[in-house]
């Protein structure tokens, strides 16, 4: 389940390489309202290093070494 605020990716150019717009959405999903782009830099850019940060975060609450 992709249980995070969504971006439908209109006008940026890293919206193939962000979880954001990647995710596969559920039927009752978030989306921002406007995409989050300012000064042509996304502040919500969830990539590969911050997916990993979240995977190692999630390990930790689950016990894994």
């Amino acid at each position: 389940m992709s249980d995070i605020t969504k971006c439908k990716g209109d006008g940026c150019q890293m919206k193939d390489t962000c979880h954001r717009f990647t995710a596969p959405a559920e039927e009752y999903q978030s989306y921002f309202v406007e995409p989050p782009i300012k000064d042509g830099k996304c502040h919500m850019y969830w990539g590969e290093v911050q997916q990993s940060i979240m995977d190692a975060l999630q390990d930790i609450l689950d016990g894994k070494p």
